[in-house]
This record gives structure tokens, C-alpha cells and sequence, in this order.
């Protein structure tokens, strides 16, 4: 008999992290405890504000029904968890890591042995001179694929930005990657893609806001710079309407969030029909403790990656949850000599 609890626990940023929706002080996790004999299991729903569909005031009452649910014996494929991602992505997780004697781990791969996996170095919203700082300190420490986000600041100034960068580093030394967070407007998006092109750009995320199919198709079609899918894949039934809005969008690439979509059998999903129409992917974490961003990773290292993941987030907490999950020279790795250290609900 599984026996089922959880407890929230509040993460401090070490600075108030801007993003296109405001800034954030702390991020609310709420930690699901799955026993069953010796055996326990962890997972985490940390939906975030202004983004996640289940970002909503009964989400806490959800989760209540959700472990009486399960006390009273109903198995996860029981649960109404359709209009909560994280949710499912929580309670996912906690199963998967139940069939384990080691709680934390949710697949038995290359990743928990030792195998680490290429990321790209984050640069948060902040003035031109302090991203650019940030960008460099994260080359110097290994990184050779750098994201900076984009449409916030004024678009002349983010331009001079990414010229300097690029003064320093050339394509060939590191990859840009660039993330509007849909920060276009439909108008704008071709002569702004197009002015970004000159920086020899990877990749731009969301360049204009989710659920404008016909306007992201023709971008898509024309643009200079290669287009992934992010918030377009957010309360989008993936075994429904998954392959239809990747074959009319026809984006480059697409990103997978755990969290924000649904789980990891749902990001297998989506990872198969972007496979089959020779779309690329990466994950990114979405400011999850380390307990969901070790999730995500074991996932990824399922699949043979061909692209750095956005994995890169652990060291935004103060009061991160310690954890054998370490980046260095732009690897995340999972040093099997250090220890997890599970939070209290005391």
C-alpha cells in the first residue's frame, strides 16, 4: 500500500531574477512523498507564475485530492490531472523513483554514472552592460553555447549587446542562442529577425506570443534565423493536437519543459513527432529545485542528444536542496560521491 504526503517549501533566489513577466524573489515548490514498504519516492510541482497553466488558486486543493486519491489506493493513470502539468510531471517523477531502492532516481542511465550532459549558460534580463558581464564570466567558465533573452530591453540597445559579444566571440567559438519569450509583435518580428541575423544567431525562441498558428507558420517559412517552439506547447494536448500543430507551424526546433507541458511521457511525445518531421529539440529546466531538475535530466540522457540542453538552473537557490548535481565547464554531471540531502517539512 502506497502511502502518500507532501509539503511546500519556498526557494530564495540568490538575486531577484527578471524575467518578461515581472521579477521573482522566490519560487514555490511543493514536494510529493510516496512510501511504499522501505522504499519512498520523490517528485516536485513548482508551477510558475504568470506561465504555467496550473498556476491557479485551487492548484494546493488539487494536489490534496490528489494524494487522498492515492491513500485510498487509486494508481497515478487515476488521477485528474489534465489541466495540471506540473502535477503530473510531480507525480510522474515520485512513481518512477518508488521502483528504485535510491529515491532519487528516476532512470537507471549513463547520466547517474557519471555521463554529463552539454548545457547552455542562461543570461538573465538585466541592463546591457551586466548581461554582457554575465555572458563573458560564463565563457571564461566553459560554456560554449551562451542564451541570452531577448524583447525586454530597447531593441537598438540588445542589438549593440550582441555586437560586442560577438566582437569577442565569433560563431565558431560559441553558439548564441537567443529567447524573445514572445516579446514581437506580429508586425515587427520579420525586420527584427532579420537585424538579429547578423549576429550569427543558433536559434530564437518564442520570438512572437503563443496560439498565433497562421503568424508563426509564415515566420517560420521565411525567417533567417532558425525558430523554436516554447510557450506554443503549454496546454496543448500532445496525443491530440501534438502532430497537427508541428506539421502546420513547421518550427526548426521545439522545447521541451517537463513541468510546464505535462511530464516526461508527455515530453516522449513530443520528442517523437518532432523526430518524425525532422524537427530538433532541447529541454530546459523551468527553475525547478534540483529534485525536478534531476528528473529532467536523467530523462534527456534516455536519448541520444544531439544539442545542449537548458539544464543550467541549479545554482539559482539559495537554499537549494544539496544534491550530487554539479556544472563545470559546461557539463551538467551527477558526481556519485556527493550526497542528496532531501528538504524537512518540519
Amino acid at each position: 500500500m502506497i502511502a502518500a504526503s507532501y509539503f511546500q517549501y519556498e526557494l530564495v533566489f540568490k538575486k531577484p531574477a527578471q524575467t518578461s513577466r515581472g521579477v521573482m524573489q522566490n519560487h514555490v515548490a511543493y514536494y510529493i512523498v510516496l512510501k511504499n514498504g522501505n522504499r519512498m519516492g520523490y517528485g516536485e510541482a513548482a508551477p510558475l507564475k504568470g506561465l504555467s497553466i496550473d498556476d491557479r488558486p485551487d492548484f494546493e486543493q488539487k494536489l490534496k485530492e490528489c494524494i487522498a486519491f492515492i491513500n485510498d489506493g487509486l494508481p497515478i493513470d487515476a488521477l485528474p490531472l489534465k489541466d495540471f502539468p506540473s502535477l503530473r510531471f510531480a507525480f510522474e517523477v515520485a512513481f518512477l523513483s518508488l521502483g528504485f531502492d535510491n529515491p532519487f532516481t528516476v532512470y537507471n542511465n549513463s547520466f547517474i554514472a557519471g555521463n554529463p550532459i552539454h548545457i547552455n549558460g542562461l543570461v538573465w534580463m538585466n541592463t546591457k552592460t551586466e548581461m554582457l558581464e554575465e555572458a563573458f564570466t560564463k565563457v571564461e567558465q566553459g560554456f560554449d553555447c551562451i542564451k541570452f533573452k531577448v524583447g525586454a530591453l530597447d531593441f537598438d540597445e540588445e542589438c549593440r549587446m550582441l555586437e560586442s559579444f560577438r566582437k569577442r566571440y565569433s560563431a565558431f567559438k560559441v553558439e548564441l542562442r537567443l529567447d524573445a519569450n514572445g516579446g514581437f509583435t506580429t508586425e515587427e518580428a520579420d525586420q527584427k529577425l532579420k537585424e538579429l541575423s547578423r549576429f550569427d544567431i543558433h536559434s530564437i525562441e518564442q520570438p512572437i506570443r503563443a496560439k498565433q498558428p497562421y503568424y508563426m507558420h509564415e515566420l517560420c517559412l521565411k525567417t533567417p534565423i532558425p525558430i523554436a517552439l516554447d510557450e506554443e506547447l503549454i496546454g496543448v494536448d500532445v496525443a491530440l493536437e501534438g502532430e497537427k500543430l508541428l506539421t502546420f507551424i513547421r518550427p526548426q526546433y521545439i522545447i521541451i519543459k517537463p513541468t510546464l507541458i505535462g511530464g516526461l511521457a508527455v515530453s516522449d511525445c513530443w520528442v517523437k513527432h518532432a523526430q518524425k518531421q525532422n524537427i530538433g529539440w532541447w529541454a530546459t529546466s523551468a527553475l525547478e529545485s534540483n529534485i525536478g531538475l534531476n528528473a529532467i535530466a536523467q530523462w534527456c540522457a534516455n536519448y541520444d542528444l544531439k544539442l545542449p540542453q537548458g539544464l543550467g538552473t541549479g545554482s539559482l537557490y539559495t537554499n537549494n536542496t544539496p544534491s550530487p548535481l554539479i556544472v563545470s565547464k559546461g557539463l551538467l554531471k551527477y558526481n556519485t560521491h556527493l550526497a542528496w540531502v532531501f528538504p524537512s517539512n518540519a
